[in-house]
């Protein structure tokens, strides 16, 4: 099992003996300030680099970094955290149940910039949801060509336990039946670390593009992807996506 991870600075270590979703409700800490200094490092010699991102902004981040946004959502009943990540300037991925039952929607940028919500949509087929917003978004990866095959390299960029922005690796281990969306079909089984508040981060190849989005883990600790194919697929139907509920 191959697999490596950076934090900033230090970083939240949780224990999910069970499979399922990664939104972190009930599990949370406190939520960080607004703009939290201790993700910021101290040069860009402190970073190694993730893949695909030779891009580096003034303050030692790279493009596959500053696409990762941080959601919370304030819910009808309580309060959860999860993650997502950019596609255009004006549109994030992330997971359906991420989303649900929000009454509002807190997206903050790498470096701690809140980011105004449009519209949220979610799909009735897989756990996947669109959010549209207001703000531009700092930097969006490309889309792979193709799903990935069994031992290729994979880079999960997101903020598990809702706290620091955490770059995990580990390779896709191969596909299996989606355990949690019957109707979905076959997901991709990989061993790159992720923990509650993880969902919705993006899964990337060792070029920085888009393969797959984290939506659950399993019980041996095993992570598991909404493939490319089924989010391209989706993206490309009118009809996958409808306006979520909220309270």
């Amino acid at each position: 099992m191959r697999q490596t991870a950076r934090r900033r600075a230090g970083g939240v270590a949780l224990t999910l003996a069970l499979t399922g979703a990664l939104g972190g409700c009930g599990v949370l800490p406190p939520l960080p300030d607004p703009v939290p200094s201790d993700i910021v490092p101290t040069s860009p010699a402190d970073l190694s680099p993730a893949a695909g991102g030779d891009a580096l902004s003034p303050d030692g981040f790279d493009a596959v970094e500053r696409m990762a946004v941080r959601i919370r959502n304030v819910g009808c009943e309580e309060l959860s955290t999860g993650s997502g990540f950019a596609i255009d300037e004006h549109t994030l991925i992330t997971n359906k149940h991420v989303v649900a039952d929000s009454k509002d929607l807190e997206v903050s940028t790498y470096d701690g910039h809140d980011i105004t919500v449009g519209a949220t949509s979610t799909a009735g087929l897989a756990d996947l949801a669109v959010v549209r917003t207001t703000d531009p978004l700092p930097s969006h990866p490309e889309l792979a060509k193709a799903d990935p095959e069994p031992g290729d390299h994979v880079t999960v960029v997101g903020y598990p336990a809702g706290g620091e922005l955490t770059v995990t690796e580990g390779e896709v281990k191969g596909s299996t039946r989606d355990p949690l969306n019957a109707n979905l079909g076959e997901v991709l089984l990989t061993d790159a670390p992720v923990e509650p508040g993880s969902s919705g981060s993006a899964a990337l190849d060792d070029k920085g593009r888009v393969i797959g989005v984290v939506y659950a883990k399993t019980g041996d600790d095993n992570s598991l992807l909404v493939p490319l194919s089924t989010l391209q697929e989706m993206l490309g139907d009118d009809t996958a996506f409808t306006p979520a509920s909220g309270c």
